[in-house]
């Protein structure tokens, strides 16, 4: 397993030195990430809870080591954090038995009529 704190800080270091490289883009981002919060429908935990859940579905150890801190530091539970991750295991089974049906679909369109 990761070292994952070592890991955080290492993302944080390369996000610093891509900022550098690139602050436009650093600060676009800074800026798409904390759109989501001045809405005031959610509360930060949630939010971050729905973050572990997409950073699980789109496989980013980056995200996740992030938003994992900062639920922890909401005061996330364990339980909690369990639930947010089996919305995301439940979404990811649901998308490949989706994309099932289509990968069939597309054998029906190869096979004689």
């Amino acid at each position: 397993m990761l070292n994952w704190n070592e890991y955080r800080a290492q993302v944080m270091q390369g996000v610093g030195e891509l900022g550098k490289l690139s602050p436009d883009t650093v600060r676009g981002y800074a800026t798409l990430s904390g759109a989501g919060a001045k809405t005031g429908q959610l509360d930060a935990k949630t939010r971050e809870l729905i973050a572990l859940a997409a950073a699980v579905s789109l496989r980013c150890d980056g995200c996740i080591t992030v938003h994992v801190e900062a639920a922890h530091k909401l005061g996330a539970t364990r339980e909690e954090v369990a639930e947010a991750l089996g919305v995301a295991i439940s979404i990811n089974a649901g998308a490949a038995l989706v994309y099932s049906t289509r990968t069939l679909d597309a054998l029906t369109a190869l096979e004689p009529a």
